[in-house]
């Protein structure tokens, strides 16, 4: 990964997270470490930042979490207050983290309205019969 690009780390309730992202990397094709999951499960909100904040390393980043409110978005907002080059993404589904890792290159303020976009774009009821 070039310094330019940004990882992306998947943080959620359970086994959600690992599914995610097992299943971009599949899609995609892409490396494993350029998205990478963490699961709540076991961890306090401390121990889940740390867990976070180590996964992430000095890249630029995006934290993608499974809700808005919660002990995994607490901590991925807790693990971005001081640092200038990470952002928390809510509600996290599959065209949305596959948009992130065709398009991590991207400066943040550019990636992120992105990202929003295709994550909403994502939703649809589909008409039965």
């Amino acid at each position: 990964m070039s310094g330019g690009e940004a990882r992306g780390v998947v943080v959620a309730h359970g086994e959600m997270a690992r599914g995610m992202v097992t299943a971009v990397v599949r899609i995609a094709g892409i490396p494993e470490e350029v998205l990478v999951p963490v699961s709540n499960e076991g961890r306090g909100p401390d121990e889940l930042k740390d867990t976070i904040l180590e996964r992430i390393g000095d890249e630029p980043a995006v934290i993608f979490t499974d809700l808005a409110a919660g002990s995994c978005t607490l901590a991925a907002r807790m693990s971005c207050r001081d640092r200038a080059r990470m952002a928390v993404v809510a509600g996290v589904n599959l065209p949305m983290l596959l948009e992130f890792v065709f398009h991590r290159e991207l400066p943040l303020s550019e990636l992120l309205p992105r990202l929003e976009q295709k994550g909403q774009d994502g939703i649809r009821i589909l008409p039965v019969g």
